[in-house]
Order: structure tokens, then C-alpha cells, then sequence
């Protein structure tokens, strides 16, 4: 299958409104029809995160390309501080699962970047929970939570015909999930 994406600087020139640019880059992931700004999907987050919506862009592109497949993004916005990613469509299981994958390392790395200007952040609180860096706190207090440890995950895995399940934290580095160190368990 022949790649429709266009350079997402070709597209930027052509569309001074990022957002627009990107339904455009990744046409085949949106489906506009009309007008870009109104196009389902188009993100409704801030300037900051548009470098990691760029990547799970590419990242789902290259799958469905990959894999074959139906797909379409329905919905990107912030909910509770953080990116929030839904599509639908009909992919083979490893499809999915790498595009879901795309999906979650988005997710997680929204949750480590300011929404305003694409810097390290953390989640605050306020008014309303929102990811941001020191310049852009507005005075909001970082968000703590007892006994939390921040960026984990509990994913199940096929390995060697054996289910796994594994304990992952985002490594903001290299924007990838890493297996996390086990806490040692109670009374043990």
C-alpha cells in the first residue's frame, strides 16, 4: 500500500494551524471530508503536545500500513491532565495491539509534557487537573498522592506460549515502556 502522508512541514506551510496540517498529513488516519478544522478527530489539545501526536501519527500510519486494516481517529483531547487517543476500526490483533501500543506511549508521554509549550511537566492541580511545566504552573501545585508510584502499568504479555504479566513505567528518554523493578512484596 502506496503511503497519502504528507511532510508534516509541507502540510505545516500549507496550514499555518498545526492541527489542521496534521489531519491533513495523516489523511488516511482522519478521513477529512470539507473543511480540515471541522475534520472528526482533529486535535482539541494545546500547541505542546502536537511533537507527540506527530509520532503516534506516524507510528499508527506505519502499522496500518503494515498490517492492512480499517482505522480512524474519532476523538484526541485532554481528560484529567493527560492526552486522550480514541479511533475505531477493524485491525488484526498484532495491528491492534502495536496500535494501541502507539496509543498508550502518547497517553504516557502527555502525562510527562506540558501541554502549553512541549517541555518536561508534571500533572497539577486547580481548577482542573492539567500537565505543565514550571513556567507555564500558572502557581499550581504538582499533584500528590500517597504511596502512588508515577508512571506505572501492568501489561500482559504471550511469551513463549506463556502468559506474562509485566510491571512498565514510561521512559520519557526514550519515549518507550521499560520493565519497572518489582516492589517487594508484604510480609516477604
Amino acid at each position: 500500500m502506496r503511503s497519502h502522508a504528507r511532510r508534516p512541514e509541507v502540510a505545516t506551510r500549507l496550514h499555518p494551524d498545526w492541527r489542521s496540517a496534521l489531519v491533513e498529513s495523516y489523511a488516511e488516519l482522519f478521513d477529512p471530508v470539507g473543511s480540515l478544522s471541522a475534520a472528526p478527530g482533529r486535535p482539541a489539545v494545546d500547541d505542546g503536545w502536537r511533537d507527540l501526536l506527530e509520532r503516534a501519527c506516524a507510528r499508527i500510519l506505519a502499522t496500518v500500513h503494515l498490517h492492512g486494516g480499517l482505522f480512524r481517529v474519532t476523538e484526541i483531547s485532554e481528560k484529567y491532565g493527560t492526552l486522550r487517543i480514541r479511533w475505531e476500526g477493524s485491525l488484526s490483533p498484532e495491528a491492534a495491539a502495536r496500535v494501541e501500543e502507539a496509543v498508550d506511549l502518547a497517553e504516557a508521554r502527555s502525562a510527562t509534557t506540558c501541554e502549553v509549550c512541549g517541555e518536561a511537566g508534571v500533572l497539577r492541580a486547580g481548577d482542573w487537573l492539567a500537565t505543565r511545566c514550571d513556567a507555564h504552573a500558572e502557581q499550581r501545585p504538582p499533584v500528590e498522592v500517597e504511596g502512588a508510584v508515577p508512571d506505572l502499568r501492568v501489561e500482559r504479555r504471550l511469551v513463549d506460549g506463556r502468559w506474562l504479566t509485566l510491571l512498565l513505567h514510561y521512559d520519557r528518554a526514550g519515549d518507550r515502556f521499560v520493565e519497572a523493578d518489582r516492589p517487594p512484596r508484604k510480609g516477604g
